[in-house]
């Protein structure tokens, strides 16, 4: 009988262009019971034919829980249009899952058992129902991301550039178009600038929140601006160690066999975005505080790795964005130092 089913999910493992799906659902008698497997296109089309093959299948008298990874920007629109359906959403950070998939009798990670493990962490877990993030976030990383694009360009039209000058017998003419595409990009970056200055003025409690976080050294407004678009306001965010997984710039330690072991490197499995907004707070860190010059002096006796220590200096800086935004308390220079006495006076 149908009436004894208690819960319904829909796994999703989301790629650029496909959706691999698992519908699952608990049972007060059988317990946990994944019944069907499909993949559709990851589009507007295999978006329709996925809410018409779950309600084909899925028990009427139960509502069902669609649950996906919260993979860079693949599996944005297939929220939106679920939601935007009346479907009940949840987004989980990858970390989530890759540590919940660990602990399955899993032999072989295909897109298949992947999309299970997903069915089943939803089952099994009580996930918050995921609300649209605020547009201005959406807004804001829209236009983020196009600078970052066109940064890139410009990076590669300057090599192009210097090359030309350098030939033997440079070609005015190549040499005059590439200019000029450089200072399009200029013009056009300096417009984009305006336009995400224009969109944060409009929400006074984002221009309160930017200018308390702007109080660290080395984080300008634009850094702030891309932290915050990047986690629509650390809006899946409970933790500082969910950030620095979220934004790929976790430890990973390989091991190979039973006595070989890789080095420890970062992840970089979460968003790149995140990590690239963190390099220039973190040299202007490194040079102008303290706290921070310290960290990255003590890693480097440490380890004699300059990158390992700049990368632990991004991280401290993007932890201490998120702390501040959440405490709504200015950056303190002497914080550290205060924590020090209290210990040794307590």
């Amino acid at each position: 009988m149908m009436t004894n089913i208690v819960k319904q999910v829909v796994g999703i493992d989301i790629a650029q262009t496909e959706l691999v799906v698992s519908l699952g659902r608990m049972n007060h008698d059988t317990g946990i019971d994944i019944f069907a497997f499909k993949t559709f296109a990851n589009n507007a089309i295999g978006f329709k034919d996925l809410l018409a093959w779950v309600n084909k299948l899925a028990a009427k008298e139960i509502r069902v829980r669609y649950v996906m990874e919260a993979t860079g920007v693949y599996h944005e629109k297939l929220a939106y249009y679920l939601s935007d359906q009346g479907q009940e959403v949840s987004i989980v950070l990858p970390n989530k899952i890759s540590n919940y998939f660990r602990t399955l009798d899993v032999k072989t990670i295909t897109d298949k058992t992947a999309s299970q493990a997903i069915c089943r962490f939803g089952l099994e877990r009580k996930l918050e129902i995921w609300q649209k993030p605020k547009k201005i976030f959406k807004d804001l990383k829209q236009l983020t991301r196009e600078r970052d694009q066109l940064i890139a360009d410009r990076v590669v039209l300057k090599n192009q550039l210097h090359a030309e000058k350098a030939e033997a017998f440079p070609n005015e003419s190549s040499i005059k178009r590439v200019t000029k595409r450089i200072q399009l990009i200029d013009k056009q970056e300096l417009e984009i600038r305006a336009e995400l200055a224009a969109i944060v003025k409009q929400d006074t409690e984002l221009v309160k929140k930017i200018d308390t976080i702007t109080t660290i050294p080395g984080v300008g407004k634009l850094t702030a601006v891309i932290v915050l678009a990047e986690t629509n306001g650390f809006e899946l965010i409970k933790s500082k160690k969910q950030l620095v997984s979220y934004s790929g710039m976790d430890i990973r330690l390989k091991d190979s066999g039973t006595s070989v072991k890789g080095k420890p490197r970062i992840s970089k499995k979460g968003n790149r975005h995140l990590r690239k907004a963190m390099y220039m707070p973190a040299l202007a860190a490194m040079r102008f505080n303290e706290h921070h010059k310290t960290v990255f002096v003590r890693l480097v006796s440490k380890h004699g790795i300059k990158m390992k220590a700049a990368v632990a200096v991004q991280r401290k800086i993007l932890e201490l964005i998120y702390v501040i935004y959440k405490t709504d308390k200015a950056f303190d220079k002497d914080y550290v130092k205060k924590q020090t006495a209290e210990v040794q006076n307590s």
